[in-house]
């Protein structure tokens, strides 16, 4: 038997698509975590993510959602996997990536006079 919970009964994919309405009502289709902003035709790219990863709490308001893009959901995601193989620690909202302090273009324009 299939679970709600998990995302697998066709009950389950009718009440995701009811939630993902409300949120692209709600809120602006940008992604909460890189910025990126969408419009209709990529509108598929952009998911809800429950704050508290209970796919099952679905307030009218939206305070358990965050619109995200394919790539940072999946990050988001992950963090809980690999903490669950290496016992690294995890919170919610953090990307666990850290500064880019190189900067390729320092030296462009002393370049471009050669």
């Amino acid at each position: 038997m299939s679970s709600d919970r998990y995302g697998t009964s066709a009950h389950y994919k009718q009440k995701e698509q009811g939630y993902r309405d409300k949120a692209l009502k709600l809120f602006p289709w940008i992604c909460g975590r890189c910025a990126r902003e969408f419009v209709f035709s990529n509108l598929k790219e952009l998911t809800v993510h429950h704050v508290d990863h209970d796919h099952t709490n679905n307030p009218n308001d939206g305070s358990n959602w965050e619109l995200l893009c394919i790539y940072c959901h999946d990050n988001e995601h992950a963090k809980y996997t690999e903490h669950a193989q290496y016992q690294t620690e995890v919170k919610a909202g953090d990307n666990n990536q850290s500064t880019a302090t190189h900067n390729p273009f320092a030296d462009l324009k002393a370049l471009m006079k050669k």
